[in-house]
């Protein structure tokens, strides 16, 4: 699924007041960090992450990877915080503009 720009900055607007569901630390990427991002997309749709890793490198291949394997959308990246977002197509819960 393809985000437009207004899309985007309507998810923008509704991932601010959000806290991070899950967190990424010193140990890096795991499996249950995959499967609690899935969880957390399927009930949430759009979810903030908070990565405390390393160095910038560090941070963007780790975000590419949960964004592969969880099948969403990078939304917005702002330092070590990723706002993702994945449609739950049984039961949406976001109401996105139209393109």
């Amino acid at each position: 699924m393809s985000l437009s720009n207004n899309q985007i900055r309507h998810l923008r607007g509704l991932a601010h007041a959000l806290k991070p569901v899950v967190m990424v630390g010193q140990h890096g990427l795991k499996d249950s960090i995959i499967a609690e991002v899935e969880t957390a997309l399927d009930v949430h749709e759009l979810i903030k992450l908070k990565i405390n890793v390393g160095d910038r490198d560090a941070r963007d291949e780790i975000i590419r990877k949960i964004i592969d394997q969880a099948g969403a959308e990078l939304v917005q990246r702002i330092g070590n915080t990723a706002v993702l977002f994945r449609r739950n197509p049984k039961a949406p819960k976001v109401a996105l503009p139209s393109k």
